[in-house]
């Protein structure tokens, strides 16, 4: 399997992890992941983001554990063609996490048309 990685200010493929950089130990903290923040992706039933996949590798960790499955389905579909349907999901998504100890998280973002994106975001913990 191929991930694509590049900077998320020049690539609107990028997942982008918005995230404290230190946070207290087994305190909730908000995560946000998106697609496009700097360069808008598409939205569209041709073009789209389907899901976003967030995991937290803790460190020294030997395998990295899934945070949560975020599946974007509305893309304008409708029985009278692409793009006239009446709802559209735009690929972003806020949760709240707690950690134990100090790791990376990872998004992964699949669009239907360019395939797999990941970005990854270090976090300290105190």
């Amino acid at each position: 399997m191929y991930i694509q990685k590049d900077d998320w200010k020049k690539e609107k493929h990028m997942p982008v992890i918005e995230a404290p950089a230190q946070v207290t130990a087994g305190e909730p903290f908000q995560v946000k992941v998106s697609i496009g923040k700097e360069i808008p992706h598409p939205n569209t039933t041709e073009h789209h983001i389907a899901w976003i996949d967030l995991y937290f590798h803790p460190e020294g960790g030997k395998f990295p554990h899934q945070v949560g499955h975020f599946a974007f389905t509305a893309h304008g579909e409708a029985v009278a063609g692409p793009n006239t349907g009446p709802a559209y999901t735009e690929p972003a998504l806020t949760l709240t996490v707690k950690v134990n100890k100090a790791g990376v998280f990872h998004a992964l973002a699949m669009c239907n048309i360019h395939g797999l994106w990941e970005s990854e975001q270090a976090v300290a913990v105190a």
